[in-house]
């Protein structure tokens, strides 16, 4: 597999998955250029995505989808209530519905091969979803936008080669922050977003001795910094990784800017 986040934060997302014989896109909240401008960057054209999948419809998640899908014409998956939203909040009426299919949580969506599957998550959108791809022995598991984990969504994510987890805030920087009550109330509830803290209670759930690298995204910009991110993750890890196999890469994923790909 190869992954590569073109970006990942409050202000957009999207994320490339070459698994196998499929390209895959999981997201697309930025422009239609970066989104290009990101593939052609490790020598990917987009007209060769396969799919596009949809975690929920909010902007940062799909804002530069109607002008990618009116040129490249990319079969759009996502749950039927968040296809519905998007289609709903398209005051253009350019999206073209003939490109939209629905997946549900418990079915898994062949792509070439490669194997999608969703799993539902706690966030204030409509059904939204987290995602795991898997080709062969390997497995990819993201998770961003979500307030709250239980058992289900642990057992859906854990076994990957690749995490790619939400680490959104610091909860003292929010908490002393500029945002208004209600705001700071809603991102630390359960329909919210993960602290730092919460990404690394997540991630001790899912340590075993072949994950490969740990992504953390959909950073805040202004209740987060990557290197507190990062360390409170590094720690995490340095105390719960008790396996002979090398801990994982640990990788801060860009908000604006594509970042470096991986493979395993």
């Amino acid at each position: 597999m190869k992954i590569r986040c073109i970006a990942s934060g409050s202000s957009g997302n999207c994320t490339y998955v070459q698994a196998g014989e499929a390209g895959i896109l999981i997201d697309a909240g930025v422009s239609a250029k970066k989104m290009v401008d990101g593939l052609l960057g490790i020598g990917v054209e987009p007209e060769s995505i396969d799919a596009l999948f949809l975690t929920h419809e909010h902007t940062d998640h799909t804002g530069g989808l109607s002008v990618f899908l009116r040129k490249y014409r990319t079969p759009v998956y996502g749950t039927h209530e968040t296809l519905q939203a998007v289609m709903h909040a398209d005051r253009t009426g350019s999206l073209p519905p003939e490109l939209f299919r629905s997946i549900s949580p418990g079915r898994v969506t062949n792509v070439r091969g490669a194997e999608v599957s969703a799993c539902y998550i706690s966030h204030d959108a409509a059904k939204p979803v987290c995602y795991t791809v898997t080709c062969g022995k390997q497995k990819f598991a993201m998770a961003t936008d979500l307030g709250c984990y239980d058992s289900t969504i642990v057992s859906h994510l854990e076994g990957a080669d690749a995490v790619l987890l939400e680490s959104n805030y610091d909860r003292d920087m929010l908490l002393v922050g500029p945002y208004p009550y209600q705001l700071k109330k809603r991102i630390m509830g359960t329909y919210g977003h993960l602290s730092n803290d919460d990404c690394s209670s997540l991630l001790v759930s899912l340590l075993h001795k072949g994950l490969r690298y740990v992504v953390l995204g959909h950073l805040s910009k202004e209740n987060n910094l990557p290197e507190l991110a990062y360390e409170n993750a590094r720690l995490t890890l340095e105390k719960n990784w008790h396996y002979t196999e090398p801990c994982p890469k640990l990788i801060v994923a860009n908000r604006d800017v594509p970042s470096e790909a991986f493979e395993f």
